[in-house]
């Protein structure tokens, strides 16, 4: 597995798990500093020892030297963060690991993915969705028993480069990389996601709920 450089926008609950666990994995991870809440990111990392050697830059300069940029923000300031972004975003490979979730769990934008938006708001960029049927729980790292079949981490995407680049940045981590299909299949991601959080916020399932693939032998 080759050593990416990630940009990790967001620095919440979400972004942090996946900064453990890219730099866990070797990877040179860097948080966008937020300018409307400066220092902020800093301290989440000073804060977290699990965090050490992860970086802090402004955002487009954090964006310019990535090679694959991680999207974790609360899909609410999406709309008003990402454009901005666009022409630094343009030509990078971007991971888009949010969720709309509105009233009563159920998806914010009817037939509309999250991810749909986010390609629109930044045309120019590689959207891959992934990394966002889960809770954070389930992010920061992979403690696999021996043997035991690596979990699925389903990803879509209509920019093929960009997807390879997902892939395998996604099974450098531990999981099971499955192409669902074009950015149109992140709608059913979605609320794969709205699933999960049913199940476990909801229902009382463990948060480690992980899905697998099974595959016939023939």
């Amino acid at each position: 597995m080759r050593s990416v450089r990630l940009a990790v926008l967001g620095y919440g609950n979400v972004g942090s798990a996946l900064a453990r666990a890219a730099r866990a994995a070797g990877h040179d991870v860097t948080f966008a500093d937020n300018p409307a809440n400066p220092g902020a990111a800093a301290a989440t990392v000073a804060g977290d020892p699990r965090l050490r050697g992860v970086a802090v830059a402004p955002t487009p300069d954090a964006i310019a030297r990535a090679d694959l940029v991680i999207v974790a923000l609360p899909f609410g300031v999406v709309a008003e963060a990402i454009p901005p972004l666009a022409p630094a975003l343009a030509g990078k490979a971007v991971i888009d690991a949010t969720n709309p979730v509105g009233p009563g769990l159920t998806h914010a934008l009817g037939g509309t993915s999250g991810a749909a938006r986010m390609a629109a708001a930044a045309p120019g960029a590689g959207v891959v969705k992934a990394f966002n049927i889960y809770g954070a729980e389930n992010l920061g790292g992979l403690p696999l028993a021996p043997g035991a079949p690596r979990p699925l981490m389903p990803y879509a995407g209509d920019d093929v480069p960009a997807k390879a680049t997902a892939a395998e940045f996604i099974a450098g981590l531990g999981w099971e990389p499955m192409d669902a299909g074009p950015l149109s299949a992140a709608l059913d991601l979605e609320h794969l996601a709205l699933l999960w959080i049913r199940m476990v916020r909801m229902g009382g399932v463990d948060g480690h709920l992980v899905w697998s693939a099974l595959r016939w032998a023939p």
